[in-house]
């Protein structure tokens, strides 16, 4: 099946074998956002949600995603992660939350897959924790900002 390495000759799903590649350290950065309202944005900012401190409950949703990405993807390698953050960036501007997910091994591949559930994850908590304020909330643009490490070596996204 060509360059399709998840995929054995015959078309069946595999894991791909990394026992004999070489362990370097590998870090992948992952962005997405979520569009909100005025109302959700200050009572964020405002700390006004009653379930809680919604940054901060969505920021260890997602580090915890990072660290069970094996568990949600069937193909994904279970990895011991040496680093994880999720940090946010607000525009109140444009009423968007921004959220960056940053994780770190020293192994035989690569954590871009944990680096964009961490991302994805923490959004999705952002989600769940206003949704009685306002459904019409709006995730996406959730792409891999940079990577490195591997026999690939490094990738940065031109659209940051």
């Amino acid at each position: 099946m060509g360059d399709l390495t998840h995929f054995d000759n015959k078309g069946n799903a595999i894991m791909v074998d990394v026992s004999e590649k070489e362990d370097t350290l590998r870090i992948a950065v992952a962005k997405g956002r979520i569009s909100v309202g005025p109302e959700v944005m200050e009572a964020i900012r405002e700390d006004r949600v009653s379930k809680g401190d919604v940054l901060g409950v969505a920021r260890v949703a997602g580090i915890m995603a990072v660290k069970q990405t094996a568990s949600l993807i069937p193909m994904c390698h279970p990895l011991f992660i040496t680093k994880c953050s999720v940090d946010f960036e607000i525009d109140r501007e444009n009423s968007f939350i921004y959220a960056i997910c940053t994780a770190a091994t020293k192994g035989a591949t690569g954590v871009e897959m944990e680096a964009l559930t961490g991302a994805s994850i923490a959004l999705l908590t952002i989600y769940d924790m206003c949704k009685a304020i306002d459904k019409s909330m709006e995730i996406g643009e959730l792409h891999l900002v940079k990577k490195s490490g591997g026999k690939s070596g490094d990738y940065i996204s031109e659209r940051r």
